[in-house]
């Protein structure tokens, strides 16, 4: 049976993000949902000397867009993050093999938050060996608001028998709901990977671009590897 499974568009995501990509057949994006500030979608965390330390997208927002609506804000962000993150990773063993892609989307003009996430989160899958199809929710016929309705129809229109949820979906989804639409209900399960990490002790949970950038090409097993799904 096809599994589909859905996310909100986090800016550059963490390791689980992708990991959740490479267990389904089809992943969509959601971006028809309300938008939520200085949540994961327009920032996240990378590491520093001093430790974790945001980076954020400002965008211009009013309440209560949906994430697709949202743009970004008219200011020289881009450049300041940039060198943000050049310092952080200066002594990175894969500074140079991987972030100059990135770097070229961060230039680019996105008007919109979702275009730029997208495009990253492509990028970033590419480089992640994440094959699997990517569609955005706002372009699917799909236009339910009940959380719960709304995923299982997307899930029947790309004909998916599986619907793949995060491990927190097991505190509001309607597991009956499913069964009803004779869709079979699975949780990701993962544990967040240890890898080598520069400036002292280990932080879990940062954007994958830490992964990437510390470990290289080892990155791709060790997200394949991170867990399963399960009932």
């Amino acid at each position: 049976m096809k599994t589909i499974t859905i996310h909100q568009p986090n800016y550059m995501p963490w390791s689980g993000f992708f990991h959740k990509w490479k267990l389904a057949d089809t992943f969509v994006i959601l971006d028809t949902v309300q938008f939520h500030k200085n949540e994961w979608q327009n920032r996240n965390r990378i590491k520093t000397k001093q430790g974790e330390q945001w980076v954020t997208v400002p965008v211009t927002y009013r309440f209560p867009q949906l994430i697709h609506e949202v743009r970004i804000a008219p200011n020289n962000w881009a450049k300041k993050q940039i060198t943000s993150i050049e310092q952080a990773y200066a002594k990175s063993p894969y500074l140079d093999a991987y972030w100059q892609p990135i770097k070229t989307i961060l230039q680019q003009k996105h008007g919109r938050l979702v275009d730029l996430n997208v495009a990253l989160i492509r990028e970033l899958g590419r480089m992640l060996d994440c094959t699997t199809p990517l569609h955005l929710a706002s372009d699917l016929p799909v236009d339910v608001t009940n959380p719960t309705e709304r995923l299982i129809q997307i899930t029947q229109h790309l004909q998916g028998g599986v619907y793949l949820s995060g491990a927190e979906g097991r505190n509001y989804l309607q597991p009956s709901a499913f069964t009803g639409a004779n869709i079979k209900l699975l949780f990701q399960q993962c544990t967040p990977p240890k890898y080598p990490q520069m400036h002292g002790d280990f932080i879990p949970y940062l954007s994958v671009l830490d992964v990437l950038l510390n470990i290289g090409e080892d990155a791709k097993g060790l997200i394949a590897n991170m867990g399963d799904m399960q009932p």
